[in-house]
C-alpha cells in the first residue's frame, strides 16, 4: 500500500506521521513545493495550479490514496484535484476539526492563518458545524513560516501572540493549519499560561489523524499497528525527488518519518 501526500511545505507532516502510525507498513510518498510555497498568499487559481503539479507529480508514483495536507488547497484545489484524478485516485481534502472541537461544549478558538481568519470558507464552516458554541477566530500571522524554517523564535513570538487573542476561558483550540499540529504543545502551553484555577484542560484538536483514518477508509485498508516492516519513503520538492529537509528533522514526526527506508534519488 503506498499513500501520497501534497502541501507546500512540511505541514504535510502531521498527517503523514498520522498514517505510518495507523499503518507502519505503508510506503509514503510526500509531495511538496518549495519552489512555489508559501500557497497562502497566492490567488486561488495560482493555489490550484501549484497543487495540481504537486499532485501530479505524487500520482507518478502510483499511490492508492492522495491525501491534501494543506488547509489553503483543500479550500481552493479540492475540486480541481477531484476533478483530474478521481476516481482512479482517492483524493482526501484537510477540513479544520470544527465539529468534534465544539461537540464537547464551552468556548471554542480557532487558530489560522490571517487570509483564513474571518474568510467566508471559515465563517461557513463555523455556522455549519460549530452547533451554535461561541467561537472565536484567532490570526496567526507568521506562524506557519516560523514553523516552515523551524524559527525558534520566530514560533515562540507567533504563539505568544495568538495566545494573547485567545479567551482565557476557551475549552478548545482548532489548529486550522496543518503546519500548527508540529507545535501542538507549545500551543497547549501559551493557551494554559495564566488560566484561572478550576478549569479543564485545554484540548486541542488537528485533521491529522482524521485524514489519515479517512485516506485508509477509503482505500478499505484497516488499521493495523504492528512491527515495523521495511518501507520506503519518496520525497519530492517541486516534482524533484530529494530528502527531507533539514527543518523537518527537527520535529517528532519528522523525526518518525526520516526512520523509514528512504528512497534513494535517481540522477
Amino acid at each position: 500500500m503506498k499513500i501520497a501526500l501534497i502541501d507546500s511545505g512540511i505541514g504535510l507532516l502531521a498527517a503523514a506521521a498520522a498514517v505510518r502510525r495507523l499503518r507502519p507498513d505503508a510506503d509514503l510518498v510526500l509531495s511538496s513545493d518549495p519552489d512555489g510555497m508559501p500557497w497562502g498568499p497566492r490567488t486561488p487559481d495560482d493555489v490550484t495550479e501549484h497543487a495540481l503539479a504537486t499532485a501530479r507529480a505524487a500520482a507518478a508514483h502510483r499511490p492508492d490514496a492522495l491525501i491534501v495536507a494543506c488547509n489553503t488547497a483543500s479550500v481552493h484545489a479540492l475540486p480541481a484535484l477531484r476533478a483530474e484524478l478521481e476516481p482512479g485516485l482517492p483524493v482526501i481534502g484537510t477540513v479544520p476539526a470544527i465539529k468534534p472541537a465544539a461537540a464537547g461544549g464551552g468556548r471554542v478558538a480557532i487558530w489560522a492563518t490571517p487570509a483564513t481568519t474571518g474568510s467566508p470558507y471559515q465563517r461557513g464552516l463555523i455556522r455549519d458545524f460549530a452547533d451554535g458554541a461561541d467561537v472565536t477566530e484567532v490570526p496567526c500571522p507568521g506562524l506557519a513560516a516560523a514553523v516552515e524554517q523551524a524559527d525558534e523564535d520566530a514560533i515562540d513570538r507567533s504563539v505568544a501572540a495568538a495566545a494573547e487573542l485567545t479567551p482565557m476561558d476557551v475549552r478548545a483550540v482548532v489548529l486550522g493549519c496543518t503546519h500548527y499540529e508540529l507545535v501542538a504543545e507549545r500551543i497547549r502551553t501559551a493557551v494554559s499560561a495564566g488560566r484561572p484555577d478550576g478549569l479543564p484542560p485545554v484540548a486541542l484538536h488537528g485533521s491529522a489523524g482524521a485524514v489519515a483514518a479517512q485516506a485508509l477508509r477509503r482505500i478499505d485498508a484497516r488499521p493495523e499497528p504492528a512491527a515495523t516492516p521495511t518501507t520506503r519513503l519518496t520525497v519530492l520538492l517541486s516534482g524533484r525527488e530529494g530528502a527531507l529537509p533539514g527543518a523537518a528533522l527537527t520535529y517528532a514526526e519528522g523525526r518518525l518519518l526520516g526512520a523509514v527506508n528512504p528512497v534513494t534519488p535517481a540522477h
